[in-house]
């Protein structure tokens, strides 16, 4: 720097090297800063800096931002390739916020192109973590990554359905067609017959409905007289039931005396008739009625046989009416 003093003039003059000399400098200074603050430098604060391991960064530059619930706390200032193959990423937060001890920084994708940003999940531990402390990482899918495999699978469903309108049109032959269309003429002709029959039965039930609303008033009539005399028709029920039951018993313990008297009327008949009692048991017991019977039925047979030999024995006629002895 070149400094003139003017005798002169007694004053302070600076030469226009030296204003290009200071120009320079500050053009070198906020070139530095700008490339520092690019990086995700803060020169002007202190801020914390805290680490994650992930396997894949893909999208993931220097100054993007971290963010918690959308809000920017700090970013990404460096990311570091480690023999294993894991990148380690740097993140410097402002001193103001302050960090759970099991806060998760997710990497996720803020847009469709790719872009990637940290997610602060913050934690709920009551211990903070400290300067240069590393935090648990996890790596969320893109937009694209999750839609591949929904790709895939639509493209599959595609495929089945463009074989399966194949064979449905390879089903339909012209015939299949004429009876389908002649099915749909066969439904319309029985809609439009049940859209008539409803239109009948619409008119019916105007022209009747004085008749119909006589008729449900009566019936109303008649179940509130049903509902009024309840107790009075229990009653008569059960008078009827009392005496149905007695009668029953009644007729019942009646017939079963005559049939068990009847029956012992006939026991006592049979040993009778067995024991050749009566008329009936000396019939039964006894064969000189038979003997006689058979007797009879011989000269009975003889007198007919006689008869037809000699008639005029038995029989006598007179031409003139004369009695003959």
């Amino acid at each position: 720097m070149l400094i003139i003093f003017d005798k002169n003039l007694d004053t302070l003059k600076i030469t226009n090297e030296t204003k290009v000399g200071i120009l320079a400098a500050v053009a070198i200074t906020i070139l530095i800063l700008g490339y520092s603050f690019l990086k995700g430098n803060d020169v002007f604060s202190r801020e914390n800096e805290y680490y994650a391991r992930y396997e894949s960064v893909e999208g993931l530059t220097v100054s993007k931002p971290v963010l918690v619930n959308g809000f920017q706390i700090g970013r990404v200032s460096a990311l570091t390739l480690q023999p294993n193959g894991e990148i380690v990423a740097q993140f410097k937060i402002s001193p103001d916020y302050e960090i759970p001890a099991n806060t998760i920084a997710r990497l996720e994708s803020t847009d469709l192109l790719g872009g990637k940003a940290i997610i602060f999940d913050l934690g709920t531990s009551n211990q903070y973590a400290q300067d240069g402390d590393t935090l648990k990482a996890n790596t969320e899918k893109n937009l694209m990554e999750q839609v591949q495999p929904v790709q895939k699978k639509a493209e599959r469903i595609i495929s089945r359905l463009d074989s399966i309108l194949t064979s449905v049109d390879n089903t339909l032959s012209p015939e299949f067609q004429r009876n389908f269309n002649s099915s749909f003429a066969s439904i319309a002709r029985t809609l439009q017959t049940l859209e008539a029959t409803t239109k009948k039965v619409d008119y019916l039930v105007g022209t009747e409905s004085r008749r119909l609303n006589a008729i449900f008033a009566n019936l109303e009539s008649v179940s509130a007289n049903f509902k009024n005399n309840n107790q009075r028709i229990n009653h008569i029920m059960t008078n009827l039931e009392g005496v149905s039951d007695k009668f029953a018993r009644a007729d019942f313990e009646r017939t079963i005396n005559s049939a068990n008297k009847a029956v012992a009327d006939m026991q006592a008949a049979i040993d009778k008739v067995n024991s050749g009692q009566g008329s009936l048991g000396k019939l039964v017991t006894n064969d000189s009625l038979y003997n006689n019977l058979n007797n009879s039925a011989e000269n009975l047979n003889r007198l007919m046989i006689d008869l037809k030999a000699n008639p005029k024995r038995y029989v006598s006629f007179s031409v003139f009416g004369g009695r003959k002895d």
